[in-house]
């Protein structure tokens, strides 16, 4: 039930590979679910919106009085969650580079949403926000000021999933905390004391580990080779390393982690790809526990790590030095503990949602 008072917000999260939606009562600043699903994200924003509210009225649910957008990247102008207005649209258009994948998807939802609640707050809850906290050493990436100056940092992504973990653990966040967000995209977080410090994805959602389709990290010569020996324009570089690669470019089988499982007895492509994203994420865990100086606690979470017990033993199992328990869970001899938690994006951006309308936080 919701009180005669209660906000309700329209949470949507465009992800790469899919749109999750949640209807949230938010009860003294903290959300109660009423409706959550996952769709098809290759519908029209408008034909979107339809459905998405077709299935709240068949369920005779509150019509919407917040609608909260999930955006990977706002660009270098746009680093704190806040209200949707013209200004906000420039710049989330001029970002668009930055997040090929989900960025026009997220401005379609924009659009409309604000078309069919035009009364309504808009509210953007950006997943750089949370790296904000990352000091000089880590978001300063080696390359000349004036490109610098320019917005070319490390921004670090996965934040609204991050701080879903960290809200989740509450007093039991420990000082030193790793997470993994692991599904189609994927990273690796360093948190001290509940604040990022330091992650393995950078300028954008294609770097870092190796992922379903993205690439992850790869030298720069290489992109200079395939840019002048073998005649691929910028546009045919940037959909092998988003859309042909990782997983898929490995396996190619899929760039789903069940697909590869189902397949890997008969394919050793597919065994590989598995043993590879296991590996690349082994080794950004071993660089944040550089990062923090140890590890008290690892979380997984995203589609693969909280769902995959046999990857998270795999990445664990080369771990124990540094006092990981090789089985992926439970807690090792030198005292770090590893869980599997469900991420609530949706959640955190009702949570931003409220702060913002109700004024307790800055909303630009």
């Amino acid at each position: 039930m919701t009180g005669p008072n209660s906000e309700i917000v329209l949470a949507l999260n465009s992800g790469s590979s899919s749109l999750k939606f949640g209807l949230y009562a938010l009860e003294a600043g903290e959300p109660v679910a009423l409706f959550d699903e996952h769709v098809d994200s290759a519908a029209d924003g408008c034909a979107m919106l339809d459905r998405i509210a077709a299935k709240l009225a068949a369920a005779d649910l509150p019509t919407p009085t917040i609608v909260g957008h999930r955006i990977v990247h706002g660009g270098p102008g746009l680093r704190q969650h806040c209200r949707i207005d013209a200004g906000v649209i420039v710049e989330l258009k001029a970002a668009l580079p930055f997040a090929p994948l989900h960025g026009p998807a997220s401005l379609k939802l924009i659009g409309a949403a604000t078309a069919r609640y035009p009364d309504l707050s808009q509210i953007a809850c950006f997943d750089t926000a949370f790296h904000m906290t990352l000091p000089p050493v880590a978001h300063v990436l080696p390359i000349a000021k004036p490109l610098r100056d320019g917005g070319v940092r490390r921004y670090g992504f996965h934040g609204l999933s991050c701080e879903s973990v960290v809200h989740q653990l509450g007093e039991e966040c420990p000082d030193k905390l790793i997470i993994a967000h692991l599904g189609n995209g994927a990273s690796v977080t360093a948190v001290k004391a509940g604040r990022s410090i330091d992650t393995s994805m950078g300028l954008t959602p294609s770097g870092g580990v190796m992922m379903g389709t993205r690439s992850g990290d790869l030298d720069p010569g290489l992109m200079i080779h395939l840019l002048t020996k073998t005649g691929m324009d910028p546009g045919a570089l940037a959909a092998m390393i988003d859309q042909q690669s990782g997983m898929l470019g490995v396996s190619g089988v899929s760039g789903d982690m069940r697909a590869l499982h189902a397949a890997a007895a008969a394919n050793a492509d597919a065994r590989l790809a598995i043993e590879m994203f296991c590996y690349s994420v082994r080794k950004q865990m071993a660089a944040m526990i550089a990062a923090l100086g140890g590890v008290d606690m690892i979380v997984f979470t995203g589609g693969i790590g909280e769902n995959d017990a046999v990857v998270r033993a795999r990445i664990c199992e080369g771990l124990t030095w540094a006092g990981v328990p090789a089985s992926g869970t439970d807690r090792g001899e030198a005292g770090c503990e590893v869980r599997a938690i469900a991420c609530h994006e949706d959640k955190q951006i009702a949570r931003h949602c409220h702060r913002i309308v109700s004024g307790t936080a800055a909303s630009r």
